[in-house]
């Protein structure tokens, strides 16, 4: 496991230095370097169930955000980009980076295990756990499960489901002046706000 660790980290650095290479070589050339879109992005549910329309609450279960300071890894398609925006009120979300990932699931993660209508929730604390559940997707450690999410690899839908929602705090400090209820583009918490999802996850972890 040890092994694999260090080969995502070198696959890791190489990423970085191939996206920093191709910015300089835009740069050269006189062009723009448009790096490729996110594929995965957190949501974390900022709101209860007061005034929730019935369709905004069937949106809010299929992405398995039932309660307020819950979070899930989405993955990004044209779908899910319509449901985000539906719930937009009720949610904010952006893309990890991975150490977000990395210390989400490191700190907070818990894995399903069991079947349907009878699920155990189980702490992350033996890679058996990861093992026992995905093992047959090659998915058997907890770094294994980073890079699966982190890089929204082939068996991501089997990684994502076996993880139960993370159970975050309210953010240190609270929220902004404006409130949940305003975007978070005009100063408030809801919506997308991109890059910045990693410091407010570093405040409700």
């Amino acid at each position: 496991f040890e092994t694999r660790a260090a080969q995502y980290a070198e696959e890791y650095a190489a990423s970085e230095r191939a996206l920093i290479e191709a910015k300089r070589e835009a740069k050269l050339a006189g062009n723009f370097y448009l790096p490729p879109g996110p594929k995965v992005v957190l949501a974390i549910r900022i709101r209860g169930i007061n005034g929730l329309p019935p369709k905004e609450r069937k949106i809010l279960q299929l992405l398995r955000l039932r309660q307020i300071h819950n979070a899930c890894f989405v993955k990004l398609n044209y779908a899910t980009l319509r449901m985000l925006r539906r719930v937009e009120p009720y949610i904010t979300y952006g893309y990890p980076s991975l150490k977000t990932t990395r210390e989400l699931i490191y700190k907070r993660g818990f894995g399903k295990v069991g079947r349907p209508g009878a699920w155990n929730r189980l702490p992350l604390s033996d890679n058996s756990v990861i093992e026992g559940s995905l093992g047959s997707k090659g998915i058997e450690c907890i770094e294994d499960l980073v890079h699966e999410i982190f890089t929204c690899g082939p068996n991501f839908k089997s990684a994502n489901n076996f993880l139960w929602p993370f159970k975050l705090n309210t953010p240190k400090g609270g929220y902004s002046r404006n409130g949940k209820l305003t975007h978070f583009t005009e100063g408030g918490e809801a919506g997308n706000r991109e890059d910045l999802i990693n410091a407010l996850v570093h405040r409700m972890n």
